[in-house]
């Protein structure tokens, strides 16, 4: 079974973040979801993001490696949206990385300075979601798959940005379900 590392969102580590990360660990996973805002939640995206903006990106991605930095290295990194930034910077550069998962956007590779060459990635995202279509989420996380040869990029049906937390109304069933399912398969061969 694999480590899975699972950071938050925006929201905050909000209920359905460890929600998610149960279903994971009901298929046998280890996932830890470290708590990158100190147990500060948000109601909206933008509130949150201004938090970020106001700690610092780079704070957050250092967070996130702190938090990493007790685990073996042979593990999966993912993120949702926010969260996304300290799990791709951690597979793109730190050895032994078995996987990512970027649930909801993409970073563009240039951003950590390396790719993540070899390791399995999946980049999850709702087909009309404006923030990973509109944004430039999509386009980076195409350039990544065309650049590794590692990288799935796999749209879900629908326009909603956190649709596989459980917590805000933009939880969508059917796409998390969906989501889950192409998680694990990745899980499996890592």
């Amino acid at each position: 079974m694999a480590e899975v590392v699972l950071f938050h969102h925006a929201l905050g580590l909000t209920p359905g973040v460890p929600a998610f990360a149960d279903d994971l660990r009901a298929a046998g996973h280890t996932v830890p979801t470290p708590d990158l805002f100190g147990g500060r939640n948000f109601d909206s995206v933008e509130a949150g993001v201004g938090h970020a903006r106001e700690i610092g990106f780079g704070e957050v991605v250092e967070r996130g490696a702190r938090a990493g930095s007790d685990l073996p290295e042979a593990v999966v990194y993912a993120g949702m949206s926010l969260g996304v930034l300290p799990a791709q910077w951690l597979a793109q550069t730190r050895p032994g990385a078995r996987g990512a998962v970027l649930l909801h956007p993409c970073i563009p590779t240039e951003e950590f300075g390396s790719r993540p060459d070899g390791v399995p990635v999946q980049v999850h995202g709702m087909d009309a979601d404006p923030l990973v279509v509109d944004e430039g989420d999509l386009a980076a996380a195409r350039a990544l798959a065309g650049q590794t040869g590692r990288a799935e990029v796999l749209l879900h049906p629908g326009d909603q940005h956190y649709s596989a937390d459980r917590t805000p109304p933009s939880y969508d069933p059917d796409a998390a379900a969906l989501l889950t399912r192409r998680v694990l398969d990745l899980l499996a061969g890592s």
